[in-house]
């Protein structure tokens, strides 16, 4: 047994040379950027611009595939089952990924094991918008009719359990009232609904940015603590008088389970500073995005928290995908 031992120990450690020169030769080859959207979202526009800066960092190309459908399930469970060598890497957001534990009862993935996180790409807040005629000025016009008539105020969300949905049930479980949820088949079809004045109001993305700035839409609140230069003048939920609420949206960079630390701290490295590249960041925030870097660690904590978190929902709530 000792010689069995032996030879292991040796065989470990004749490998570990080659797995730290595998990480410092990293990308070899293409690298491909998984979005669980369809081409043309405000994610899959984040991946691009990130994948252009990456590719010149690398001196590689670097791609994307779209791989939408099921909630972000699809792209996730095909990353989760990619080789773990860095060449396969996913955007998404931390919510839409941690709430996907909760939701879907067949997944063929863990949402935290099955993906190595690698680092933050953006923050920014979801905004409470409602069509420029609605009676409601402010957050609090909204909750009191709220609770004037409980039920009656409807919500459009980009579907049934997507981020929107969730952020909108945790506030009004904070508030102490309760709205009509009519989901749509994507933010677009969300967005049309409010602008035709058909819901009462819709918790949105920074995809509603351009019809803020333009009047057709008007903003109550962000669903964050602090108030954003994106949107200057909007107040926070503090200022909106719900300071316990901070719900930020956001995006970040995994890669699947498995992927050697040295190659995960390489992408990691190199994300961080393509993201401090001037030219991207006015890119992000002509897209509404604000730029936030960070560790393979912060992101692994900051998941097991949103996955504990929005399973409570998921669980206090009902809701539920299939």
């Amino acid at each position: 047994m000792k010689g069995a031992y032996r030879i292991a120990a040796l065989a470990l450690g004749a490998l570990l040379p080659v797995v730290g020169l595998h990480a410092q030769a990293y990308p070899t080859k293409p690298v491909k950027i998984v979005v669980p959207f369809p081409p043309g979202g405000s994610t899959d526009v984040a991946a691009r611009i990130l994948g252009a800066k990456l590719a010149e960092g690398f001196r590689q190309a670097v791609y994307i595939e779209n791989k939408p459908g099921a909630g972000t399930t699809i792209g996730a469970a095909y990353v989760a089952t990619s080789p773990p060598d860095g060449y396969t890497l996913y955007v998404t957001g931390p919510i839409t990924h941690a709430s996907s534990q909760a939701l879907y009862k067949k997944l063929p993935y863990d949402a935290l094991r099955s993906f190595a996180p690698v680092g933050n790409m953006t923050a920014s807040p979801f905004i409470v918008v409602v069509h420029p005629a609605s009676p409601a000025k402010s957050l609090k016009d909204l909750l009191e009719a709220a609770r004037r008539q409980p039920g009656r105020l409807s919500y459009a969300s980009s579907g049934n359990g997507a981020a929107p949905h969730l952020v909108t049930e945790i506030i009004a479980r904070a508030a102490g009232v309760s709205f009509t949820h009519v989901p749509f088949k994507g933010v677009g079809p969300a967005v049309v609904a409010l602008l035709g004045n058909q819901v009462d109001f819709m918790i949105a993305d920074v995809a509603v940015v351009p019809q803020i700035r333009e009047g057709k839409l008007r903003a109550l609140a962000l669903t964050t603590a602090a108030e954003s230069p994106l949107v200057p003048g909007v107040p926070s939920m503090v200022a909106a008088g719900m300071p316990g609420v901070d719900v930020p949206s956001g995006l970040a960079l995994f890669a699947p389970a498995g992927t050697p630390e040295a190659v995960v701290a390489r992408v990691n490295a190199a994300m961080n500073q393509a993201l401090q590249d001037a030219d991207l960041r006015q890119k992000f925030a002509a897209q509404g995005f604000d730029v936030q870097t960070g560790t393979p660690a912060e992101l692994g904590a900051m998941m097991a928290r949103e996955i504990e978190r929005y399973g409570q929902v998921v669980r206090q709530t009902g809701i539920s995908i299939d």
